[in-house]
């Protein structure tokens, strides 16, 4: 019996292999992401606490010092905080990047199977031809004899 072979598996193969790599390469880049976001999200809180603390201060008896101080902690955690945006956005550019070229690597994936589908389907036609010839031939034979 034929044995269906495709003739274009190791490209299938290497495409398989593309996508699993993009695959770690998104989680990766997503991980990143999500890292930069928590560290914003904690300059954030700490900037919240620093102003709250900042408010309580003017609301007591003043120390100015200390009110001065807290200010250039507001000041600083807000530059850090800005800095922080940045790095989240870096982080989500490279996130959208690695989607999209995971998303590019399934496609192609995805065409050389529907590839292989085809040649697949175009195998069992064949397949089933040779065979229904085989039988025509059989019952020819067969028929031939009889009237012999």
């Amino acid at each position: 019996m034929a044995v269906f072979r495709y003739s274009m598996q190791n490209i299938l193969d290497v495409k398989l292999k593309l996508e699993n790599q993009a695959k770690i390469a998104y989680g990766e880049a997503n991980q990143a992401y999500m890292e930069q976001e928590r560290i914003l999200t904690e300059l954030v809180l700490k900037r919240t606490r620093y102003e709250q603390e900042l408010k309580r201060l003017m609301e007591g008896s003043l120390d100015v010092k200390q009110i001065n101080q807290l200010r250039g902690q507001v000041a600083d955690i807000k530059t850090l905080a800005r800095r922080q945006m940045i790095e989240v956005h870096k982080a989500q550019r490279v996130l959208d990047d690695a989607r999209n070229h995971l998303n590019q690597v399934m496609q192609e994936r995805k065409t050389q199977e529907k590839l292989k589908e085809k040649a697949f389907d175009r195998f069992k036609e064949e397949l089933a031809k040779e065979e229904e010839k085989e039988i025509d031939e059989l019952v020819s034979y067969s028929f031939q004899k009889n009237m012999d």
